[in-house]
């Protein structure tokens, strides 16, 4: 298994063919991204469960984008009887749910770890803010842990990013795919560093142009309204981009092992 090591403006590439791929199915991806952000939605209002369940999920999820991306490239439109076969071929759901159970528990440690070193704080933040109803305290306490479970998060998400693809596409162990993702995500570093970076100031003008709308004079709720489709859509196109990013570093393509074609809406 190689996997290619890439020029930073890679990073911005992979954004400009998730929208090429996003444009092609609008529709189908709107609402993928719209069930995602309602199971997210869901996670964070079923605690503590919901935050459990949701990285189980993720390398499914994953598996099921990726899939969905292959055949809109292929120009075939996706039904929605489509969207779980990939977990349909013998071992791959079992594979993935042990993976999402081992990256919930690194995630959990990882908090752990990351507040652990804080607690102090944070408890007097939850106090202060449960005292007042004013969150500032509480936002002021978990700058800190933030920050340190984002620099712990980092390798996690590196080590996962390819692996339920590498799993259900080449047949690999468990193991290997994570070696391998790992090792594609350290010599891709520039351009996932681009990638991140460039979809957070993505996020971030969507945010402002929000803002000026409100400066402008129109009602917060309407522009709250506005937002949400455009959160979705430009989820939408993030979710289209992890393919290019894993098939520029893997060089996948129609002959790619554990993937059949004939998983259309013509199968």
């Amino acid at each position: 298994m190689q996997a290619a090591s890439l020029p930073a403006i890679s990073g911005w590439q992979w954004i400009r063919e998730g929208l090429q791929l996003f444009l092609k199915q609008p529709l189908a991806m709107f609402t993928w991204a719209m069930l995602i952000g309602l199971f997210v939605l869901f996670a964070a209002f079923t605690l503590p469960i919901g935050p459990l369940l949701l990285p189980a999920l993720m390398p499914a999820v994953s598996l099921m984008t990726l899939a969905a991306c292959k055949h809109i490239e292929a120009g075939r439109v996706m039904l929605p009887s489509m969207w779980p076969k990939p977990l349909q071929r013998p071992g791959v759901f079992k594979k993935l749910s042990v993976m999402g159970l081992l990256y919930a528990g690194a995630c959990l440690a990882a908090e752990i770890i990351a507040v652990l070193p804080f607690s102090d704080s944070v408890m007097r933040g939850m106090t202060l803010a449960a005292n007042t109803q004013d969150l500032g305290p509480l936002l002021d306490a978990m700058q800190h842990p933030m920050l340190l479970f984002t620099v712990l998060y980092v390798p996690i998400a590196a080590v996962f990013w390819h692996a339920p693809v590498l799993v259900a596409w080449h047949g690999l162990r468990m193991t290997q795919a994570l070696f391998f993702s790992g090792v594609a995500c350290w010599r891709n570093k520039w351009g996932f560093l681009v990638y991140g970076m460039a979809w957070a100031l993505i996020f971030l003008f969507i945010d402002l142009c929000a803002g000026l709308l409100v400066t402008a004079g129109l009602p917060s709720s309407f522009v709250t309204t506005l937002q949400i489709p455009v959160n979705l859509a430009t989820g939408g196109v993030l979710y289209c981009s992890f393919y290019p990013a894993y098939t520029s570093v893997f060089g996948v393509n129609d002959t790619t092992p554990g993937f059949d074609n004939r998983d259309s809406a013509h199968a």
